[in-house]
């Protein structure tokens, strides 16, 4: 087994137990008052703590077949699916970019924004001691990223923050309803000083072109028209994971359709 085979698949084990710590952060951060530290993981159904061999990421779900030991009320695929996803993009950071200092950054980076997913699913809301530590990590993270330019850090919160204000305000006026929560705009500042300014462009478009069809998919099925609300952050999110791996190709795909539409 080569290095490389050897740091992909002991990143892909790491990810799944960070995973399974994610999803306690997941469950108890929108508490008021709850820590994720204490009490141990539990049902919380029954309430019992569960044995190490309960709290196995992945092969738990699968060994007590997506049921509590104790009481077997049905455990939620959010588990395993949550765990499988940190354990994915922790074994893909090293193997594209190595034992390295953006992968270090860009497993926190990825950590937070898993989280976020799923809270915003779950609650409609970008907690602020996510996003808020995240824009000063991001920022500081610039300073020893050879990715990525203190500078382009910079700009990209100032104007990840500003643009989505804008619409926001803007938004505000025209309907004289929030259109956008102040979670995302913090969301998309912390995008910009993780990732600079360059990812913003692609960012804002992926995010709205997917979060527009998603929409309009929710408005056809609640059928509740222009009152249907769906959450942005994951779109945000998803967005944002897709640079971090696909950066060449989508400045290929975008120098392309630029060579196509301005030919000469």
């Amino acid at each position: 087994m080569d290095i490389t085979t050897f740091s992909t698949i002991t990143a892909f084990l790491f990810g799944s137990i960070v995973g399974s710590f994610l999803n306690v952060v997941i469950l108890r951060l929108p508490k008021e008052d709850a820590s994720i530290v204490f009490p141990a993981s539990h049902c919380p159904v029954c309430l019992k703590n569960l044995h190490w061999y309960e709290n196995i990421p992945i092969l738990s779900y699968l060994f007590l077949r997506g049921q509590c030991g104790h009481c077997h009320t049905k455990i939620s695929f959010q588990y395993p699916l949550v765990e499988l996803c940190m354990a994915f993009l922790s074994a893909a950071l090293v193997y594209q970019y190595g034992l390295t200092i953006p992968t270090a950054g860009y497993f926190i980076f990825s950590a937070a924004l898993l989280v976020i997913i799923w809270i915003d699913i779950y609650h409609q809301i970008i907690p602020d001691v996510i996003s808020l530590p995240g824009i000063l990590l991001g920022f500081l993270f610039s300073f020893i990223n050879p990715l990525v330019l203190w500078s382009d850090s910079l700009i990209g919160i100032l104007a990840g923050g500003g643009i989505l204000y804008s619409i926001a305000l803007l938004y505000l006026l025209w309907r004289k309803i929030d259109g956008m929560g102040g979670g995302d705009i913090k969301l998309l500042a912390m995008i910009g000083a993780f990732l600079g300014w360059q990812a913003l462009p692609f960012v804002i478009f992926a995010s709205s072109v997917s979060g527009t069809i998603i929409g309009l998919l929710a408005m056809i099925k609640q059928k509740k028209g222009g009152q249907t609300r769906i959450p942005f952050g994951p779109f945000l999110s998803l967005t944002a994971l897709a640079w971090i791996f696909f950066q060449e190709q989508i400045l290929f795909v975008y120098q392309l359709y630029l060579s196509l539409s301005f030919p000469g």
